[in-house]
């Protein structure tokens, strides 16, 4: 992994570094677009996941259509939005949709949200990234920051918000490992847990999050 470039600033090229990211374009994709790239997705998704050969054999098939299923149901959501990478071929995407002001999205959080998530929620500053996909790469952070920050710039979104299953071990280490912070767990029907994540953008985000962060560990 490569060190994580400041939120909300443009790459910069080092020595070294392959020329992949050099060659990346962003684009932005309307949901009949995605649609008709639901295929290619799908096997982003299934290569983007960390699985034995073994398991990868057996489950492939099933991934590729659960993914599928979801993105026709996400596509279908108000404002929903997506970001690919691509070089000669698709290496990544980010796909998502603005957060209500009534925060339903965190319906079942366990304990307070931190007060800067409820004022940014309250005024429409977040936006709800469903996945980020990115191919096997050694940029692979750099490639993910990337579709991150365009999805939420082209929103003018301060924060990034995300649901993970507690199981689901591979995804939120990606995660955390491309700047997403834990923010605490939600409960929903089933009973199943996700943690609750989110991605700053912008150093006023991240001051303000640090600020409720060491006034909640204080008290």
């Amino acid at each position: 992994m490569t060190a994580q470039p400041e939120r909300g600033q443009p790459h910069k090229s080092r020595a070294g570094e392959s020329s992949t990211l050099d060659a990346m374009r962003l684009r932005r994709v309307n949901r009949w677009q995605a649609q008709g790239l639901g295929g290619g997705l799908a096997d982003l998704y299934v290569d983007s996941r960390e699985t034995s050969a073994a398991e990868a054999y057996r489950s492939r098939s099933r991934s590729r259509q659960d993914f599928l299923n979801r993105l026709t149901g996400d596509i279908r959501r108000p404002g929903f939005a997506m970001v690919i990478a691509e070089t000669d071929h698709l290496v990544g995407c980010a796909f998502g949709f603005p957060v209500r002001s009534d925060g339903l999205w965190r319906t079942g959080f366990d304990g307070a949200l931190p007060q800067s998530i409820e004022q940014l929620t309250a005024s429409g500053g977040v936006f709800a990234i469903i996945s980020v996909l990115v191919q096997p790469h050694p940029q692979d952070q750099d490639v993910a920051c990337r579709l991150q920050e365009r999805l939420l710039s082209d929103h003018q979104a301060s924060l990034g918000a995300t649901l993970v299953d507690q199981d689901d071990h591979p995804a939120l280490t990606s995660l955390r490992s491309w700047g997403w912070l834990d923010v605490g767990e939600v409960w929903r029907p089933g009973p199943t847990m996700f943690h609750a994540l989110v991605f700053p953008f912008g150093e006023r985000t991240a001051v303000r999050l640090a600020h409720d962060a060491w006034t909640r560990w204080t008290k």
